[in-house]
């Protein structure tokens, strides 16, 4: 009887426990779910379709740099930004040729249009406080960025250009747009030669300002007019003075001695004055 008794209680216990531990042992685990790959750009796709770059994405190719620039954005936390030159900024370009270049120096250069980590636009305020910046290409292969009211100027010593426009600008890839090709001193040498002085403007003349041909045929009809009314005008009370004096003289010499001639030759040359205007 007492064994019955153990055996059940046992058997009870046994029961009791293995109820929750059977609910835990059961439950699914709620660990997050794995995080989707980011989606890698493909920057040889990007810079056929995004603008004419063509002649750059060639020698990019052609030397196998557009495989180190995959390589970064893919596979490192760094990013990249690459300054990309339009295909007119190469058929403009006449001196220095990229012609004679070796096949090092033609990687270099290519390695020169880039930077070894992702910059946005606004950076390049930052960035220009602390310029040189070292490139792609390493060691003497440096870039200077100024900010100019947000326009962003990029200089190699043979190249000033501005950044035109932002082509891609997502990190871990920025790509921008220039309008001259990034000629480094390290290949190129330091013998620069001088940026040409811009073209004087030629000399306009006023608007007021009159060929003296024509001043002679424009004034000289008005200032005739008023020369000659002014020698009227100047002349006419000597006119009647004359005129005056000689009638007076006329009727003194040739008339009647009489008061009442002389009252005549009184009011003859007093009408007359009147007329010059002296008679008060």
């Amino acid at each position: 009887m007492e064994y019955t008794m153990i055996f059940l209680v046992c058997s009870t216990l046994v029961l009791m426990c293995s109820t929750p531990y059977a609910q835990i042992v059961g439950s699914p685990s709620s660990s997050p779910a794995p995080a989707p790959a980011p989606g890698f750009v493909n920057l040889t796709d990007l810079l056929t379709v995004a603008g004419p770059f063509q002649t750059f994405l060639n020698y990019l190719e052609s030397t196998k740099v557009i495989e180190t620039f995959q390589n970064q954005a893919n596979n490192t936390e760094e990013g990249i930004t690459l300054f990309v030159p339009k295909d007119s900024a190469f058929s403009s370009l006449k001196k220095p040729s990229l012609a004679n270049l070796t096949a090092g120096q033609l990687k270099s250069l290519c390695l020169f249009h880039a930077l070894p980590h992702y910059y946005s636009l606004a950076e390049f305020t930052n960035l220009s406080k602390v310029s040189p910046i070292t490139t792609f290409a390493g060691g003497q292969y440096t870039l200077n960025f100024t900010d100019v009211l947000g326009t962003v100027h990029v200089g190699s010593g043979w190249t000033n250009t501005e950044v035109s426009s932002s082509v891609h600008s997502t990190d871990p890839i920025a790509i921008y747009q220039i309008n001259k090709v990034l000629l480094p001193e390290a290949i190129f040498g330091t013998d620069i030669p001088p940026t040409p002085a811009p073209a004087p403007s030629p000399d306009i003349a006023p608007a007021a300002d009159t060929p003296a041909s024509d001043i002679g045929r424009g004034s000289s009809p008005k200032s005739s007019p008023s020369s000659s009314s002014h020698r009227i005008i100047g002349s006419s009370p000597w006119s009647y003075l004359v005129l005056a004096i000689s009638g007076g003289l006329v009727l003194l010499f040739f008339g009647n001695s009489s008061p009442a001639n002389e009252d005549d030759i009184s009011g003859s040359v007093k009408l007359i004055l009147n007329g010059a205007g002296y008679a008060r």
